[in-house]
Parts: structure tokens; C-alpha cells; sequence
């Protein structure tokens, strides 16, 4: 709660990672490269550059979306983990890493200072990063002089629904679940009376929860039951035609698709995906870069 806390209200997206549970799966690689925001990635970059392996000090991992560019949301995040401050600082200095200040906190970033992506440390268990833009909303959250991502009554009972549900789970408001929809399941949204429901939802949450099996579960809010209904029916159609697509060329792909259960329930559309922990990197790397994660 109190990290949900720490985000802007304007977040459309809010996704968390147990990073330190997923990096003994194998596909942990594809998760990384497909689902992880960007701005992370530079992270771990700028600290493996001063000799900080982010794999090691990194357990857990929160970020949102923010609507702040023209070109589409900025990610912003929060690491946490077991960071020694004093040694990191050091390395910094030795390094020479540029840094700005804002509101009395250190903002690093990368060798050159050409990165628009920049990160500080809370303190020795929490590190925020971002672009400038959002990482300062997010500070001024800390400060007090911003609003508070608990104060988003809609996006703020999905994650309450969701938190707490797996290795990884993310909710998504309505803006942001219908650009999931369709890039998730293009097929369906090329339908008309589905493309109508689709603009019609209300919200997604995704979870994966891996143990000795992967079950990896989209839960659509919809408009009203009947859409509920009718989306259920695209979407089959849809998993269909991408299953006959795949069959040749992503056999792992065509068999997640084979086993995927679909059904409404009330206003809400439960899509589950039982799949082996080989199989899930293969459902992954279907996942468009820029769906919601």
C-alpha cells in the first residue's frame, strides 16, 4: 500500500513484478525484454556501468504509466531491494555520474548526461526512477504537494483486486484497456459489433502466478453483461484464427492457445491460460512491446 502510494493519481497503468521470484523461470529473459518498462532496463544499465549488478540488489519492482507526452504515457518506477547507499554514492563520485537536484534530492543519470531517463534513491530499500517529467510528480507526491495515486478511486479498487496475486500482475483504467484490446487480440477489434464493445470497457487486470504450473489469467471490466457475452464470442473467434495463424510457424504459441478458457461472468470477461514455464515465454514474446507493460 504505502508504494501504491508513492504514484501520481493521473497514473492510467500500475503493474508490479517479484523480480527476485521470476528470475528463476526461464522465461524470465522474455518477461525482461517484453514486459519490463524501458526506463528500468536504463536503470540496471547506469548501475551495472559503476559496478552495481541491479540483479542482485533489485527484488521487487512497481511502475506506472503517466499520460505527460504527446507520443503516448512515460514510465515511471520504483526498485525495491537492499541498496548500500554509501558504496553506491562513492561509485557515483568516482564516476563522475552527472546529477541535478530537485526538491532536495540527488537526480542521477547516465555517463554522458544524454539519457533522459534519471533515478535517486529514497533511501537504503526504495529507488525511483523515470523521466524527468514524471519522476518529479512522483517526488512531489513524496513531498506532499501532489496527489496520490490512492485518490484514484478507479484505478486504485482494481489494484486492490489484483495486488498480492502473483509474480506479476498489472491493472489498466479504460483508456489504457482499449489500446490492450486491441492490440492483444487485433482479430476481435477488426469486428464491428466487437470493436463497439471493446471501446465500451471499462478496465483489464493481468496476472501470472507461476508455482509448479504458469496460470496466466486477463480479466476484462465490460460495459454490461451483454458485452460481456459478445466480447467472449470475438475473442474465441479471435484466439481461433490466431491459433490456425500460429500453428506452423509458433507451435509452443498454438498450444498455450489450445488450452486457453474463456468465460464471462456478470459484466466481466475471465480469460485464463494454464501454461508450462516453457510455454509462457512463448505467450510472452506474442505480447506486443507497447501493450500495457
Amino acid at each position: 500500500m504505502s508504494v501504491i502510494g508513492m504514484f501520481p493519481r493521473l497514473v492510467g497503468e500500475f503493474a508490479y513484478a517479484d523480480l527476485k521470484s521470476a528470475r528463476q523461470y526461464p522465461w524470465f529473459s522474455e518477461f525482461h525484454e517484453q514486459l519490463l518498462p524501458p526506463p528500468f532496463s536504463q536503470f540496471e544499465q547506469v548501475l551495472a556501468s559503476v559496478g552495481v549488478d541491479a540483479s542482485v540488489q533489485v527484488e521487487e519492482l512497481a511502475w506506472g504509466e503517466l499520460p505527460l507526452s504527446k507520443n503516448g504515457n512515460e514510465s515511471i518506477g520504483v526498485a525495491l531491494g537492499s541498496f548500500d547507499l554509501s558504496s553506491i554514492e562513492d561509485r557515483f563520485k568516482q564516476h563522475k555520474l552527472p546529477m541535478v537536484e530537485y526538491r532536495g534530492y540527488h537526480l542521477y543519470t547516465n555517463a554522458n548526461g544524454s539519457g533522459e531517463m534519471l533515478f535517486t534513491f529514497l533511501d537504503s530499500n526504495t529507488a525511483v526512477f523515470g523521466p524527468r517529467p514524471a519522476l518529479q510528480k512522483l517526488l512531489d507526491v513524496r513531498m506532499g504537494t501532489g496527489e496520490s495515486l490512492l485518490t484514484n478511486d478507479a484505478l486504485f479498487r482494481l489494484i486492490s483486486e489484483a495486488n498480492g496475486s502473483g509474480v506479476f500482475w498489472v491493472a489498466l483504467d479504460k483508456s489504457n484497456a482499449h489500446f490492450a484490446m486491441q492490440e492483444l487480440v487485433p482479430q476481435a477489434s477488426q469486428l464491428r459489433q466487437a470493436a463497439a464493445v471493446i471501446n465500451r470497457v471499462h478496465a483489464i487486470m493481468i496476472q501470472v502466478d507461476a508455482g509448479s504450473d504458469v496460470d496466466a489469467r486477463f480479466e476484462v471490466v465490460c460495459d454490461s453483461v451483454d458485452d460481456a457475452n459478445l466480447l467472449g464470442v470475438a475473442l474465441m473467434a479471435g484466439v481461433m484464427f490466431r491459433r490456425y495463424e500460429d500453428a506452423q510457424s509458433f507451435p509452443d504459441l498454438a498450444k498455450v492457445l489450445d488450452n486457453i478458457r474463456i468465460t464471462p461472468s456478470g459484466d466481466r470477461l475471465i480469460v485464463e491460460a494454464p501454461v508450462s514455464k516453457e510455454q509462457l515465454g512463448a505467450l510472452i514474446k506474442s505480447m506486443p512491446v507497447e501493450a500495457p507493460m
